[in-house]
């Protein structure tokens, strides 16, 4: 198999949550690309556009809705989408939410459902996809963490608390599943043009204080993060697991 030919994904079925805007969906409009089926999820509502325009590529796709939120959300989804397509071969957990709030008021209710849906509801559906992936000894699982893996944030301390879990979930499953032939990463995106960092860029202070570190000098468009899904999701990547690939223009380098 030629080097390129090790990027294509033909053949695969992908699961993407949180892929009706943003990174979701430019990860699963990438992974179509390269030759996936893809399921598309929406946390309120099924991810409709982003399987329109998967079809319009001439790849098969399907949208659902789940609200990870709840504790049944994840089995719920998984079941549904392997009911309509078959056991996905591919698992992106993107979808994620966060609440701002200083640490000293921070509501315990916008604490357990950061967690849900950022750590838990990611958990549930790496075991419920690992089961499958591991009696088929070959699997793909990206876990979407954040900088906030890597450093404590300001006013997000569910947020940061949800995506350390995450690294760390990441790690634990690559080490248990890499001899079964199940590679376990994630992509620890750094600042974003997406809906999660909307009110950070409308900050004139915060968006300059942004830039002026990244040493890329401007956000991160969510095409940017398509290259780095489509390898790990590739058989390109089959002997990496447990790593967490920052895409953030150089801001932790700095």
């Amino acid at each position: 198999m030629g080097i390129l030919e090790r990027f294509r994904l033909d053949g695969k079925s992908a699961l993407v949550t949180g892929s009706a805007s943003g990174l979701g969906a430019a990860i699963a409009l990438a992974l179509a690309e390269a030759g996936a089926s893809v399921a598309c999820h929406g946390n309120r509502r099924p991810a409709d556009e982003t399987s329109e325009q998967i079809r319009s590529l001439g790849r098969q796709s399907q949208s659902f809705a789940a609200d990870l939120s709840k504790p049944d959300g994840a089995d719920s989804l998984y079941a549904t989408v392997s009911a309509a397509i078959g056991a996905p071969d591919i698992l992106v957990n993107n979808a994620g939410m966060i609440d701002r709030e200083a640490a000293e008021n921070y509501d315990a209710q916008a604490w357990m459902t950061v967690l849900q849906v950022n750590l838990n509801s990611v958990f549930r559906l790496c075991q419920l996809a690992g089961r499958v992936m591991l009696g088929r000894r070959q699997g793909k699982i990206i876990n979407i963490a954040s900088l906030l893996s890597f450093q404590g944030g300001i006013r997000v301390p569910a947020y940061a608390a949800s995506k350390g879990g995450v690294a760390q979930l990441t790690k634990a499953m690559a080490n248990e599943w890499a001899e079964r032939n199940v590679q376990v990463n994630a992509i620890a995106p750094g600042y974003f043009r997406t809906e999660n960092t909307s009110a950070l860029q409308k900050d004139e202070i915060r968006n300059r204080q942004i830039l002026e570190r990244i040493p890329a000098g401007r956000w991160g468009e969510p095409e940017d993060i398509a290259g780095a899904a489509v390898f790990l999701a590739s058989p390109a990547s089959n002997y990496i697991t447990g790593e967490v690939l920052v895409v953030d223009g150089g801001w932790m380098s700095r």
